[in-house]
């Protein structure tokens, strides 16, 4: 019989088999090895914290263990590395095996995203899971404001009741894209590229003001 660890992993803690502890060690230090420094610590959290609950739906109960099975399921779901390799096992996967192998889809969640949101990201997070425009969507808004008198009502309703996408699971969840290694990478390196870009556009606009002032002054 195999020794159980006890692990912490995304919050949670998990009882796990001895050699599914070892596989999924390599499984993460071979993650790590294949991105790049430059948000590599966001992006590993985001991966521990998807496993820690894909785990969750599979275990029944917080004493059940989770065994070598579980561990293959989760790493099938979430996608390979190139450089993964168990050579005790004699496999070794790639990126091309993995996309073609990997069919698991995650139905759309209901998220409000205040990113593309004009005020509190309800029509945003609705035309993501409905599929439609988000200018129909706000349209529509207008016209239930001012023809029936309802529209703020329902705006306030939704925007207590929809929770907003604020991990990189529910941004992917929302959009109803798989939650994946490379899904789960590209989003956070996307939030980078935002985030750079906005700081870049305020550098060029002090740049601008500060022209324009000395310009006026002379």
């Amino acid at each position: 019989m195999n020794k159980t660890i006890s692990i912490n992993l995304g919050g949670f803690f998990f009882h796990i088999d001895e050699d599914a502890y070892q596989k999924l060690s390599r499984y993460f230090d071979a993650v790590k090895r294949s991105l790049s420094a430059d948000g590599r610590d966001e992006i590993m959290k985001d991966i521990e914290s998807r496993i820690a609950e894909l785990f969750q739906e599979r275990l029944k109960n917080d004493k059940q263990v989770v065994g070598l099975s579980e561990i293959e399921e989760v790493i099938s779901i979430m996608g390979q590395p190139e450089d993964y390799k168990i050579d005790d096992e004699n496999t070794s996967y790639n990126s091309s095996s993995s996309s073609s192998t990997n069919f698991y889809y995650p139905s759309k969640r209901l998220y409000r995203d205040k990113e593309n949101g004009m005020l509190g990201g309800v029509m945003a997070g609705l035309g993501h899971y409905l599929g439609i425009d988000t200018l129909w969507l706000r349209i529509i808004m207008v016209i239930l404001f001012f023809g029936f008198g309802t529209g703020l009502f329902v705006y306030i309703v939704l925007w207590i009741l929809v929770p907003e996408a604020v991990t990189t699971t529910q941004k992917l969840e929302m959009k109803g894209q798989p939650i994946t290694i490379s899904n789960i990478e590209k989003k956070v390196k996307e939030g980078f590229d935002d985030i750079s870009s906005k700081f870049s556009n305020i550098d060029h606009e002090k740049i601008a003001n500060s022209a324009k002032s000395e310009t006026a002054h002379r």
